[in-house]
This record gives structure tokens, C-alpha cells and sequence, in this order.
């Protein structure tokens, strides 16, 4: 019936179960048998984005648009959805996948992202990330994001000038931001397009604008020319960050 290869292949086999049976004790034999069915514990649901499902909060004053996507002949690259969102504010506009749904059914509380695979893992990530860029710039244009900015040392300080004599403008107006943080020169930084700087205090910097990505970018580039040390607690601190001080190096 088989040949001699496989009949002495089949005899090894049958030997190797005997000699397994005959060794390991009997409550161990079903954890070393080489086809032991797998056996899964898990007995819950699984569980769906909380964040993504979230229904999208737009106040009144608020304009929510969907903009489907348009095919490109001849492109491999799955086309985009657009959302555009205008306030009070600004107007800000923003690419979603194209496997992320948006139901925009008046029955519901508000505009509810769903998406094509709950399976897949890039989806799944995807799902809470763009559902909570779209509320961010929904909450910018409606009341705006700020970041406020201590400055902590002595003769630290920061005042909002029209000019500057080391950056260049990069539009029509641009104001700058000088900083007097220790160095032998004063630091210019240009303020980006659509954020708001003021000086409350001489060492106070508030930073105000609709778009939350382009705000806190701009706080932390400030706080990179004097990051907080743990030392002596100097540095430029971006909203409620504190640091925990370390004692004197003691040689």
C-alpha cells in the first residue's frame, strides 16, 4: 500500500506516539500532543472604538460639509473624502480616508464616523484619530485653541514685535515673537499664519488660534530654545507642565 519510505516514515511515527504515551504521565499527554486543538479563552465581545463612534458635537454657528470623494482616471491611489468645517472663527478643511463613513442622518445627535473593516488594525487606529481631528477643528472655528507659556528665570521675558532683524517675513503683516531667555541675542520667531500671540504678563506668552495642531506645534518650538531643567525648575513651560526637581550634583 505505501512505499518503503513511507512505511518506515508511518512506522517512526507510530513509535514516537507509543514511546510519548508511555512517558509522560497522563495529565500531561494532552498539553505535548503535536495536533492538540487550540482552545481560545476569550469569551467577551469585541470591543469597538468608544471615541470613534462618538457622536460629532457641532454648535449652531458651526457649518458641517462632506464633500465626496472624486475618481481619478487612471490612479491607484483611492481618493479622499473632504470635510469642510467653518465658524465664527475660520474655515478649516480636512482629508478622510476612504474607509472611514460618515452618517450624517438628522435622527442622530450629530454626524457619527464609522468605518468599512473593524477588524482591521489600521482602520481601527484610524477611527478614534480622525474622529477627534474633526471635533478639534469643529471646536477651533466655533471657540478657538489656546496655549499659554510661563516663562521661569530670571530676567526671562517675551514681548510681540511687528519687525524682526534676524527672520524674514513670511507674509503680508506676520508679527514676530522676542524672547529674552539667557542667550547674548534675543530669539525671533515668526508667529504662523492664523495664530494670535499677547504678552498678559512679561512672562506670560498666549498663543490663540483655530487649528489645535498648528497652535501647540508653535508653543513647542518655542519651548525648545530653553526646554525646563530639573535642576533649578528654569525653562519655558507650556500650559500645566511642571517638573519634578532633582537635587545638586555633589562631587
Amino acid at each position: 500500500m505505501f512505499s518503503p519510505a513511507r512505511r518506515r516514515c508511518a512506522q517512526g511515527v507510530i513509535a514516537a506516539s507509543s514511546h510519548l504515551t508511555t512517558s509522560i504521565p497522563s495529565f500531561l499527554l494532552p498539553a505535548f500532543l503535536p495536533n492538540a486543538a487550540s482552545r481560545t479563552f476569550a469569551t467577551t465581545a469585541p470591543c469597538f472604538s468608544k471615541i470613534g463612534s462618538t457622536p460629532l458635537s457641532i454648535p449652531p454657528e458651526v457649518t458641517f460639509k462632506v464633500i465626496p470623494p472624486q475618481a481619478r482616471k487612471g490612479s491607484r491611489i483611492q481618493p479622499m473624502s473632504t470635510v469642510h468645517v467653518k465658524g465664527p472663527l475660520g474655515e478649516l478643511s480636512m482629508e478622510v480616508p476612504a474607509y472611514v463613513n460618515i452618517n450624517q442622518d438628522p435622527s442622530l445627535p450629530g454626524p457619527t464616523l464609522s468605518v468599512e473593516d473593524s477588524s482591521d488594525a489600521k482602520q481601527r487606529a484610524m477611527w478614534g484619530t480622525t474622529r477627534a481631528y474633526l471635533q478639534n477643528h469643529i471646536l477651533g472655528v466655533s471657540e478657538g485653541h489656546s496655549a499659554i507659556l510661563r516663562l521661569v528665570g530670571v530676567g526671562y521675558r517675551a514681548t510681540i514685535e511687528p519687525t524682526a532683524t534676524t527672520v524674514q517675513p513670511e507674509y503680508p503683516g506676520q508679527q514676530f515673537v522676542n524672547l529674552k531667555v539667557g542667550y547674548s541675542h534675543p530669539v525671533e520667531l515668526g508667529i504662523p499664519e492664523g495664530v494670535k500671540a499677547s504678552t498678559p504678563q512679561p512672562t506670560r506668552l498666549l498663543l490663540e488660534g483655530p487649528e489645535k495642531e498648528v497652535v501647540m506645534q508653535f508653543a513647542a518650538k518655542i519651548r525648545m530654545w530653553r526646554k525646563p531643567e530639573p535642576y533649578k525648575g528654569k525653562g519655558i513651560f507650556v500650559n500645566g507642565e511642571t517638573i519634578k526637581l532633582k537635587n545638586k550634583k555633589i562631587k
